[in-house]
């Protein structure tokens, strides 16, 4: 019988960092084995979610959604996109999961259990668009850092849940109160427990919002745990950042939210209009609080051919931020002319609204479907990439899709 041969000391002691704790037997781990829990793990069954979704990274998991999969109204489970900045938590106990809600301008400090929330208040629906800030990084040139999103990092679910404002009333809300801020159970990257991944806010007005939940459900489920099981802050209309998973701890603030992902550039654009590649000072930039207006051709599938006649009919969403979307046009001469979609009202507040057009093509050839939106207070989006930005925050310039006419 041949000697095994077993992985050297140097080796082992990577695998001990990489799992996070000692490995038992981990001197007998035969050559070119790899342990179970470095093994790459399959996203897809993990998350149950559509192998037609695109992983840009899994240390944290960041997976995007495509502009053809997000053509239904109310987003499913295995279309929407998930965003992480740390590592998911493990041996979630609902039976046990607590919430605290305390701060220097709180005028006390309460626990809820899980029961607690879902008894003492009532319970609230809402459809709400959450969209990465990042959403669209991926076309900003010079390139931004982060993960390069193309246009999926958008959904649009049912969220059920109790409001935040009916628990900060519970609490009760010192006249000094100005921000509200979110802890929740997951693990920086390092896997120091002293260390946050992320710990963001919302000014007070945003908090008080009806829209603003505590969820316990996505689309009458229990939220799935990349979705932030068993509890999650939803905001709708801003940053999905804002909307913290896995939520522990409500902190009411005197000040703007100080917490990991707060400070410096994260999630701040510039005050005023910056040439590309530019180093911009942390002074001189702001937090993004509402989304801009935006839209996303879902139907057909960006490089369809027509072979039988030269009409056919788009759909898709617009969404405002805060706001409501006003009016929806496409173009299939590069935004030389525009012609109008018919445009739905928002089931709710910070829900998508659905458009759709008949689209004739004069005759044989290429051509691109452009979309733009106009909000509420008639801000158009851009035909092309708007304001460069450090961190390529907010493109939200017109979505478009390509189309050959062969008859």
């Amino acid at each position: 019988m041949n000697r095994r041969n077993f992985i050297s000391s140097s080796v082992l002691s990577s695998i001990t960092l990489a799992i996070g704790t000692t490995v038992v037997y981990g001197k007998v781990i035969p050559v070119g084995y790899t342990p179970i829990a470095m093994q790459e793990p399959d996203p897809f069954k993990l998350f149950n979610i559509s192998e037609q979704m695109n992983v840009l990274n899994d240390r944290p998991w960041n997976i995007e959604s495509k502009a053809h999969l997000l053509n239904d109204m109310v987003t499913p489970n295995k279309y929407m996109f998930i965003r992480n900045n740390g590592i998911m938590p493990e041996d979630i106990n609902v039976d046990t999961w607590k919430l605290k809600v305390e701060g220097e301008s709180a005028l006390s400090s309460k626990e809820y259990t899980l029961s607690d929330l879902k008894q003492k208040f009532k319970h609230y629906t809402y459809q709400l668009t959450l969209e990465c800030g990042g959403n669209g990084r991926k076309e900003f040139n010079p390139p931004a850092k982060g993960n390069q999103w193309g246009v999926g990092a958008v959904h649009c679910s049912n969220w059920t849940g109790v409001r935040l404002k009916d628990v900060l009333d519970d609490v009760g809300l010192k006249p000094n109160a100005v921000y509200v801020a979110y802890y929740a159970a997951d693990l920086h990257l390092s896997r120091n427990p002293e260390k946050e991944p992320i710990s963001r806010g919302v000014p007070l007005s945003k908090a008080l919002e009806d829209e603003t939940l505590i969820a316990f459900q996505l689309n009458g489920e229990d939220i799935p745990i990349a979705h932030g099981h068993p509890l999650r802050l939803v905001a709708g209309g801003w940053p999905a950042s804002v909307s913290g998973k896995w939520l522990t701890r409500i902190r009411i603030r005197d000040v703007v939210h100080d917490g990991a992902k707060m400070t410096g550039q994260s999630y701040r654009v510039p005050k005023n209009p910056v040439a590309p590649g530019e180093i911009v000072d942390d002074k001189d930039m702001v937090i993004i609080e509402s989304m801009p207006v935006k839209s996303l051709i879902t139907s057909p599938k960006t490089g369809a051919v027509l072979t039988k006649n030269r009409s056919l009919k788009i759909k898709g969403h617009a969404w405002a931020g805060d706001l409501k979307v006003n009016k929806m046009e496409y173009s299939i001469d590069f935004g030389s002319t525009w012609k109008p979609c018919s445009l739905s009202d928002p089931i709710n507040r910070l829900a998508w609204q659905h458009f759709e057009a008949k689209v004739d093509f004069p005759e044989n050839g290429y051509y691109e479907i452009w979309a733009r939106a106009t909000d509420s207070n008639g801000k158009s989006q851009p035909m092309i990439i708007p304001g460069w930005n450090p961190k390529g925050y907010l493109n939200n310039a017109c979505h478009r899709i390509a189309i050959k006419v062969e008859v």
